[in-house]
């Protein structure tokens, strides 16, 4: 096939920059196999001529891509072969006119597919009249799974089979367009994800302009919900951006049978929650209303990230940290810290949940739906807890069949990417930052590495407790101090202290006492929740770990001088 032979139909109204890829591809005849990939369940725009309209991704192929094809075929497990269009033509074939009943099993719908297209490439080499073939494999993970690969004969050989479909000569040379779709790669057998002559097209989520493209379209349909906008649709795109548009049209039909208006303060959180309901569980949003300022202490890091914040505002980009890490013993405040850096910047804070599963595949998949889902926001930080454990190794020595290495290498991946630079802030925390691959936490991954401390004095440590009272309406008067000195504990991280702070309210709240006594007889009985060896130990790594020397201070440098 030529470039001047193709089909595929590219109509005057703008197609999604997929679309114009994999027509470029089949029209240079550098691929007429593609795995379409990605955000494949979600409703469409369909540039229709003059006309639009908003459908799935099959009505795309058959009503915007497939439409001079003469034959258009698809299969899935639920439905077997169906005819599209050109039922008369496909019936011409010996084996389908004698036996039309179509078979819906994998391995004999792949074999019978496999037969048509050898059938109509055959009646070209014969000089016959082509038919122009399409062939749309829905759900292609379900009948040749990664699973399956090197373990199952059947399934390897479908592989096989369909891998022929964009590979073998005979039948690539004549107008044979097959579509396999599936929602992440790594679900998919890699006979096929890893052919060269098939194209690997990945559907992205919505952007900003085409989610303010659906909008217009459907205000007509549903005019309360977006009655609000008055036709401008460009500011709840912005803010939509992440969601699917199938989800922000379910959203409006519920707005409209509730004959509610959308409104712009109730689109951050319809947002969260369309996402959230998207990721299925594997994400969460952290809300926050704290800022830097509720951050005690740590002033030089407090500097340094109002620093980042304001070149992100600025969207100068060239300084800003691909990502931090977080490093410091229990109960340090890491997560805190990621709050107050939330409510500071404006900008989401996405935290990944377990994504890990115990199906073979399942973890690399949900790595796959997590990342297409953060390319969407636009901007975003992602916060990893414990991200020694989370984050895999690049040889976990087998045991977990190196489930652990794939995921530290796809992880690996996307932190290194240059162009999320400005886009995507990995955030990483951990009381063991020396379990962390080395790679993760270079420069170019992770740019700042800040350690969080307990207090190193009394004073110090009388600060916190009378901070953390104070916040529960509790008043620790200054002169207590002196009486409470020698009980005051060092190494006190913000986690005890508030434990301490708990403790001295309740008691206060049921017995009646005053609080300076009640904080004495909490102190008199306190007992360290972490023991002193494992709290020096955490703190040599978080001193060492730090980017910058000035973020610990004097008294920890000493300790990692030695």
């Amino acid at each position: 096939m030529t470039a001047s032979d193709s089909e595929l139909r590219a109509p005057n109204i703008p197609l999604p920059p997929w679309a114009r890829e994999l027509i470029a591809l089949y029209e240079s005849d550098a691929a007429s196999q593609f795995i379409l990939h990605g955000n494949i369940n979600d409703r469409i725009i369909l540039p229709l001529g003059g006309q639009t309209d908003i459908g799935n991704l099959g009505d795309f192929l058959l009503r915007v891509l497939l439409p001079r094809f003469d034959v258009v075929l698809c299969y899935d497990l639920g439905n077997g072969i169906r005819v599209e269009k050109g039922g008369e033509i496909f019936m011409q074939c010996p084996r389908f006119r004698e036996n039309p009943e179509l078979p819906k099993t994998p391995r004999a719908a792949v074999e019978a597919l496999s037969h048509y297209f050898r059938y109509t490439a055959n009646l070209r080499r014969l000089g016959q009249k082509r038919a122009q073939v399409g062939c749309i494999f829905r759900s292609a993970q379900l009948a040749t799974p990664a699973l399956g690969a090197g373990l199952n004969y059947d399934i390897s050989a479908m592989a096989l089979l369909i891998r022929d479909w964009g590979s073998d000569a005979s039948l690539t040379e004549h107008a044979l367009a097959t579509f396999l779709i599936a929602e992440n790669l790594n679900d998919l057998h890699p006979l096929l994800v890893n052919n060269p002559r098939a194209a690997r097209i990945k559907i992205p989520l919505p952007s900003p302009e085409e989610l303010q493209g659906a909008l217009a379209l459907m205000a007509s349909r549903y005019p309360k919900a977006l009655s609000n906008c008055q036709g401008n649709f460009e500011a709840p795109a912005q803010q939509l951006s992440g969601a699917t548009l199938g989800a922000v049209e379910s959203m409006l039909r519920a707005k409209e049978y509730q004959k509610e208006a959308l409104k712009p303060e109730d689109l951050s959180k319809l947002k969260k929650g369309l996402i959230e309901n998207d990721s299925n569980g594997l994400i969460e949003f952290i809300e926050s209303g704290r800022s830097l300022d509720d951050l005690y202490g740590q002033e030089k890091v407090k500097a340094w990230l109002r620093q980042d914040i304001a070149l992100w505002a600025r969207n100068d980009l060239r300084a800003m940290p691909m990502g931090y890490l977080l490093c410091g013993p229990v109960g340090t405040g890491k997560t805190f810290m990621v709050e107050c850096l939330a409510g500071e910047a404006g900008v989401p804070v996405v935290k990944l949940k377990n994504f890990r599963d115990k199906w073979v595949g399942s973890t690399e998949g949900n790595l796959e739906t997590i990342f297409r889902l953060l390319h969407a926001l636009g901007r975003c930080y992602v916060f990893v807890d414990e991200a020694d454990q989370a984050l895999g190794k690049r040889d976990s020595g087998g045991s977990d069949s190196n489930l652990s290495g794939r995921i530290y290498s796809m992880i690996a991946e996307e932190m290194g990417d240059t162009k999320n630079r400005g886009k995507i802030v990995w955030i990483l925390a951990s009381s063991r930052p020396d379990l962390i691959e080395v790679d993760l936490k270079r420069p170019g991954r992770v740019d700042v590495k800040i350690p969080l401390f307990p207090t190193s004095t009394p004073e110090e440590s009388f600060a916190l407790i009378r901070a953390l009272c104070k916040k529960r309406g509790l008043v620790v008067e200054d002169s207590c101090y002196e009486e409470i000195r020698h009980l005051i504990p060092l190494l006190l991280t913000p986690g005890a202290a508030e434990t301490l702070a708990v403790k001295v309210y309740r008691l206060v709240a049921t017995e009646n006492r005053s609080v300076s006594e009640t904080l004495k007889a909490c102190l008199t009985g306190y007992q360290p929740p972490v023991s002193g060896e494992v709290m020096a130990f955490q703190i040599g790594l978080a001193a060492r770990e730090a980017s910058d020397v000035e973020f610990v201070p004097e008294i920890f440098r000493r300790m990692i001088a030695k």
